[in-house]
């Protein structure tokens, strides 16, 4: 008999469980605890990495589930060589996302962030909010996957222009510039980049040197991981930035952001760019229909690659 675990976050395990009556379905917070090895599926969600400790106990693991679209803390490699399929869904939340970079956008033009971390620390900073229409800021995106797309689609109706930086993979038909004359000529940056080696830290003292003359509204809707994020602050302690919005923080990026005690136009929120009920509950469907697929006599959906 197939079996499933779900991490708690990732999909709906009561429903799960509804749907699927002859397939036994775990349900754990966390890959730390105990990990049952009967486990032919597993469903995750972002901040979830396993590694080679999991893998070893979870012997009987075919499929690997992740309700969500960044792959980055997950080792392929390592799933391939193991004969381990991995599903994903790319497309369900970047509109969610879009919509989040859109309200952080209007939120660091307007400077609201700035008033109200100055309130609650009892200063009255109504002359330093003085904010900017977004519709006169062009705007740059970096990153043209299902992400960036949707962030431009938000932007778009608002913003002075839109423009993405030109790469080989983009698709065709958008509006580039190079990533040089992106960083001279945008007062917003859009940051929606996957995390491999070659963009790690990509956003940190070189870019913020580049882009000071703009003073730009900095926006993250990819993986934090890709900003210098101490870097970042500083520049936006310092006036080189005007605005900084990070939406993808986990608990372990928790200490890079305490500490300041003067008030900053800086908005975080915990990867919540995704978190829409509408969202959720199309990833549940999918991930319902594919489990039924994939537990059908237990035979592998398909074989290797990406679904």
């Amino acid at each position: 008999m197939s079996a499933v675990l779900v991490v708690r976050g990732a999909a709906d395990a009561s429903a799960i469980r509804r749907a699927l009556p002859g397939v036994l379905v775990h349900e754990l917070p966390d890959l730390k605890s105990p990990l049952p090895a009967d486990a032919t599926v597993l469903v995750l969600r972002s901040g979830v990495r396993p590694g080679e400790r999991e893998l070893d106990a979870l012997p009987r693991l075919r499929h690997v589930v992740r309700t969500g679209s960044g792959i980055d803390h997950i080792d392929v490699s390592a799933l391939r060589h193991r004969g381990i399929t991995l599903h994903r869904n790319a497309e369900a939340g970047a509109g969610a996302v879009g919509e989040w970079v859109l309200a952080a956008a209007l939120a660091l033009a307007r400077r609201i962030p700035l008033g109200q971390h100055a309130l609650l620390l009892g200063r009255h900073e109504k002359q330093a909010c003085m904010g900017a229409s977004l519709s006169t800021l062009p705007a740059g995106i970096w990153g043209a996957g299902p992400v960036g797309l949707a962030a431009d689609g938000a932007l778009a109706p608002y913003v002075g222009r839109t423009a993405f930086a030109a790469w080989p993979s983009n698709p065709p038909g958008l509006r580039e510039l190079s990533p040089r004359a992106l960083m001279e000529q945008s007062q917003v940056h859009v940051i929606a980049l996957p995390l491999r080696p070659t963009t790690e830290q990509l956003i940190g003292e070189g870019f913020l040197a580049r882009v000071a003359p703009q003073r730009p509204l900095l926006i993250c809707a990819g993986r934090l991981e890709t900003l210098d994020v101490t870097a970042c602050l500083r520049a936006l302690a310092d006036g080189r930035l005007s605005g900084l919005a990070l939406d993808p923080v986990e608990r372990e990026h928790l200490p890079l952001l305490t500490g300041s005690v003067a008030p900053l136009n800086l908005l975080a929120s915990p990867h919540i760019g995704a978190q829409r009920s509408d969202v959720r509950g199309a990833l549940d469907r999918w991930a319902i229909d594919l489990l039924m697929e994939i537990t059908v006599d237990d035979k592998p959906l398909i074989e290797g690659g990406l679904r």
